[in-house]
């Protein structure tokens, strides 16, 4: 299971050391703070010292696997995070904490708040959206339920399954996890090389 760097006893962090290095850097807090404090509490450094090959290679399989896993989700969202489109899987997440809701009284307030941030023509975090589900969702908000992010979020979680997960799992996010020798890394330069190019030893570029 993940644990933060700082619920890891003295012990535990030798044994941790390689896993630190390749998951470490993949969630900072963001140095303009214009995500606010929502984005902050999220923002922590994940050490995941048990995390194995077979898991890593499950998330190649689909991405739910991938954004199921504590890790799996840390390194997809530092990979988005890289591309500033961050976007889409915030709103995903949003919308499976909003499902958790369990006061009716609170529906309402966090519904309009996912909307704003997230929908609205002035949204600070807009997600690609048609205009059909885009009204579809507003209508949802004049009684909103459980229910009323779900088309929105069908449609999201489709969007980054054809397209931004897809990078990722090309990506030095997803590679050198899935590859710690680092021979996929080695595979792909040798495709870009140039044939009748010189041969380049590693780190001498």
């Amino acid at each position: 299971m993940c644990k933060g760097l700082a619920g890891l006893p003295a012990s535990c962090l030798r044994s941790a050391k390689d896993m630190k290095h390749r998951l470490g850097v993949l969630l900072q807090k963001s140095d303009s703070g214009e995500h606010g404090s929502s984005h902050s509490r999220r923002d922590k450094l994940v050490v995941c010292p048990r995390v194995s090959q077979e898991e890593v290679k499950k998330w190649a399989e689909s991405l739910e696997n991938l954004i199921s896993h504590e890790c799996g989700l840390a390194a997809f969202r530092a990979f988005l995070r890289s591309e500033h489109s961050e976007e889409n899987v915030e709103f995903w997440l949003r919308c499976e904490e909003y499902k958790r809701t369990r006061s009716p009284s609170k529906l309402r307030p966090k519904a309009m708040k996912i909307y704003e941030e997230f929908i609205s023509v002035q949204a600070t975090q807009e997600v690609n959206l048609d205009s059909g589900t885009r009204e579809q969702t507003h209508r949802n908000l004049l009684a909103p339920t459980a229910t009323c992010f779900d088309e929105a979020q069908r449609k999201i979680f489709h969007l980054m399954e054809k397209d931004s997960y897809r990078r990722f799992l090309k990506s030095r996010f997803y590679l050198a996890l899935a590859d710690p020798s680092g021979g996929a890394s080695e595979k792909q330069q040798g495709a870009k090389r140039p044939a009748d190019g010189p041969s380049l030893a590693p780190g001498s570029a």
